[in-house]
């Protein structure tokens, strides 16, 4: 999916790779399609490791070949690379890997690069030039829940690292604002609320709690069941009254959603199930008329190889369902909106569902068929949030948490261990609002995002808000207290990025240069296999390293001040990015 072009300037793994490209051509000129295997290294060898000796052994063995053997294949491979400032030594080790020490000059150089023309420079670069990003999606007039929170923090931060990659990306809230529900919905309000022109979300007010009653209703009494049918028939006809009602609903619905979004700094645009309603019908003649669809049971289906349901794309009541419109969404984004890459962020629950939908619009030739080719659809699914009882996570017996109300519970504990660190008399209290508000809201999305977000995660708020350990307050504060050595120095730290001059001379400013140049290629990794926590352990990592420098070397007042003091700054600004990426606000002092 990467650009493998010039432009590339940040990422390590690439510009090695050209080199070693160079040498496997010179090499084995009768093999043109090697591609480098190159990779970071573990071990005490060097930085990074090219290990292509053994796969190309095994391919020119017995083939009129001078080698005797992949460790000679690997000294080929180490004679054969171009000069270049950015290799120091290079050395073979086992079966033909060659191990790269990268020079030190060099990284520092690139470290100062970056310190003048900003981090945009270490940005990825995609062959893509356009994504749809399909996350949060909640249903009208039902609350949203923490599962919609764990699709919102992660798909924000998938859009957040493709638009950083200068990926045009279509951020896509496909609420579920269309469907047989807004029937009981709408003859409830009516006959609550007789001019229902004027009714507000006070009015309203809980808006779960008035789904819960009209639902009770739709369920023990026949005659309103069946104004509510009709009701959901006045609406799909387009009657003027019923438009108004629903609209409402939607319209209270969306602010609640919004209080949610602001609060989480997430900003999506909303296409709902309605807009891709009009397209279902001729999108199901164009598939009959290609031989997709089939009778089966009274219902209009797609079979798809492999799997022993089909998917059922007119329901035998005639009516249109999920898969109806998600195919819909799905060729409007591919045809309209033409995206390249199409992401939905929900949980593993919905995988099998969009696999069928994936391979029905493969056999409708929307989609090449191979799984690397573009454009191309991607499920993203995660994991349930649990309580603390290893149960899924409620409040009570069986209610669902208020986001809303799990967002501020998470500021409000945050503020009180400011308050109690003194800092309600040291700050204003806007200064203590914006921090309690970082610190809290910033834990919740990172106890998420460190997460392989295929793996189950346990909300808990003692765990997120410790100051120790693999956390959002650990990391905010680590920050923080990097611009504090920055700012004791009494240094003009832009005025230094001009006129100093970066060295890593000690082992530990080596380790930290080393991992903040690896920035690029881990930003490129996380965005390619859609796994934010791979970025999360960088960052922490980095902090890691930082700690390590900081406690061997001395920055302020040492000879080395100006030098240790830009890759304090160089630092900073990595964890900065970082922290935009995964939707954290930073904190600078603490």
């Amino acid at each position: 999916m990467a650009n493998t072009s010039e432009e590339n300037s940040g990422n390590l793994k690439k510009q090695l790779a050209k080199l070693f490209e160079a040498s496997l051509r010179e090499t084995v000129p009768s093999k043109h399609d090697v591609e480098p295997l190159v990779a970071a290294c573990t071990a005490k060898f060097g930085d990074y490791q090219c290990n292509n000796a053994m796969s190309l052994w095994s391919k020119i063995k017995g083939k009129n070949t001078d080698f005797k053997g992949p460790p000679a294949v690997g000294q080929a491979i180490m004679k054969n690379l171009p000069p270049s400032e950015m290799i120091e030594s290079c050395s073979v080790a086992g079966p033909g890997f060659v191990n790269v020490v990268l020079s030190k000059t060099w990284l520092a150089e690139k470290i100062q690069n970056m310190l003048v023309d900003g981090i945009d420079t270490w940005a990825p670069k995609f062959s893509i030039k356009r994504a749809v990003v399909d996350f949060s999606s909640p249903n009208i007039a039902k609350e949203m829940h923490v599962g919609h929170l764990r699709s919102t923090i992660i798909g924000d931060t998938l859009a957040r690292m493709l638009e950083f990659s200068k990926v045009d990306v279509l951020r896509r809230n496909h609420v579920g604002d269309w469907g047989t529900q807004f029937g009981m919905l709408i003859e409830f309000l009516f006959e609550k609320f007789p001019n229902f022109e004027d009714v507000n979300e006070r009015a309203i007010g809980d808006l779960q709690a008035f789904y819960k009653a009209s639902k009770q209703r739709f369920d023990t009494d026949s005659a309103f069941k069946e104004r509510a049918q009709k009701a959901v028939v006045c609406l799909q006809g387009g009657e003027p009254k019923y438009r108004q009602a629903w609209a409402q609903i939607c319209d209270i619905s969306r602010k609640e959603f919004d209080k949610v979004y602001q609060r989480l700094g997430v900003h999506l645009e909303e296409k709902g199930e309605s807009f891709y309603n009009p397209f279902i019908p001729g999108l199901i003649e164009g598939l009959s008329n290609k031989g997709l669809v089939q009778e089966s049971e009274g219902a209009r289906v797609i079979f798809i190889e492999g799997i022993n349901i089909p998917l059922i794309v007119v329901k035998s009541d005639g009516g249109y369902n999920y898969a109806s419109t998600d195919l819909a969404a799905l060729w409007y984004r591919l045809n309209e909106d033409k995206a390249e890459w199409i992401i939905y962020v929900t949980d593993v629950g919905q995988q099998q569902h969009f696999d069928m939908v994936f391979k029905a619009a493969k056999r409708a030739g929307w989609l090449p068929a191979g799984d690397c080719m573009f454009p191309k659809a991607s499920h993203v699914g995660f994991g349930l949030v649990l309580g603390d009882d290893g149960k899924r996570f409620r409040t009570r017996a069986t209610e669902v948490v208020r986001l809303v109300d799990l967002l501020d519970e998470a500021k409000t504990r945050s503020k009180a261990a400011l308050v109690e660190r003194g800092k309600a008399e040291e700050w204003t209290e806007e200064e203590l609002e914006q921090t309690a508000e970082a610190i809290g809201y910033g834990a919740i999305k990172y106890a998420d995002l460190k997460n392989n977000r295929l793996t189950n995660y346990t909300f808990n708020y003692d765990q997120m808000l410790n100051d120790k350990g693999n956390t959002a307050v650990y990391l905010l504060y680590a920050h923080a207290r990097i611009c504090s050595i920055i700012r004791k120095s009494g240094k003009d730290i832009e005025e230094l990025k001009k006129t100093g001059v970066l060295v890593l001379a000690h082992p530990d400013e080596r380790a930290l240069g080393l991992h903040l140049l690896q920035f690029a290629e881990t930003v490129e990794e996380a965005c390619t296999n859609l796994l934010p926590n791979v970025l999360c352990e960088y960052l922490y990592n980095l902090s890691e390293y930082f700690t390590k420098f900081y406690s061997n070397c001395q920055v302020v007042g040492s000879a080395e001040e100006t030098s240790r003091l830009l890759l304090c700054e160089a630092t900073a600004v990595v964890m900065r990015k970082c922290f935009f990426l995964l939707g954290i606000v930073p904190v600078y002092k603490i």
